[in-house]
């Protein structure tokens, strides 16, 4: 898929799962039930346990079928890893020169993470295609609207802080995409079992999304 392709199905999606999980096999069973739910576009952090191996399982699994990205990507070393095992996106959670430049580099779609109108802009410049507002909880919906004033050129994805509630606050703020964590996937469910309920939040997720952008 070319960065082209990703960038518009981000845009289509509207909505990244941001998957931080307890552990490989509950990961996948996590994105499994987000997958029946409706959710397609995944981002396995590597701040979860074998994340690598993860993203490796779920290529071979689904394929096109899901938009897959790794995030919390922290180290230049792994945007080559990120790509070689096929990720579609890599996502950062802060602005940072060299790693700016190795992720730009690899012709995958990129979102740094940025909060400040600095950081916003010295991101954008140095070549990210969607800025990651992180934390969104911090500034909520009114905080991506303010930033849109003097950077409406500047496509602007949330997160943190995002729920079924708020999403159309989110969208009608200017934000092009936004990316859920524990309130579309909680730790809590996936170590009980509740991957059925998992689905219904994303099945919720799904079609709050849906009613925020008409």
């Amino acid at each position: 898929m070319s960065k082209e392709e990703t960038l518009n199905r981000v845009r289509e999606l509207g909505l990244l799962a941001v998957i931080r999980g307890p552990s490989q096999g509950l990961t996948l069973k996590m994105v499994d039930a987000l997958v029946e739910g409706g959710v397609h576009g995944i981002e396995i952090t590597y701040s979860t346990p074998d994340a690598t191996q993860v993203v490796c399982s779920l290529n071979k699994k689904y394929g096109q079928k899901i938009l897959l990205g790794m995030g919390t990507l922290t180290k230049a070393a792994q945007v080559e890893e990120a790509k070689a095992i096929g990720a579609n996106f890599i996502v950062s959670p802060h602005f940072e020169t060299e790693l700016a430049g190795a992720m730009v580099s690899s012709g995958l779609g990129v979102m740094i993470g940025a909060f400040t109108p600095s950081e916003v802009v010295q991101a954008y410049r140095n070549g990210s295609d969607v800025i990651k507002i992180f934390p969104g909880s911090l500034g909520g919906p009114a905080y991506i609207k303010a930033l849109r004033g003097p950077f409406p050129e500047i496509p602007m994805m949330p997160t943190g802080g995002v729920s079924p509630e708020n999403l159309r606050e989110w969208f009608a703020a200017g934000a092009v995409a936004v990316g859920a964590g524990s309130k579309l996937c909680p730790w809590d469910w996936a170590r009980a079992g509740r991957f059925q309920d998992i689905s219904m939040r994303a099945s919720e997720f799904v079609k709050a999304v849906e009613e925020a952008r008409r």
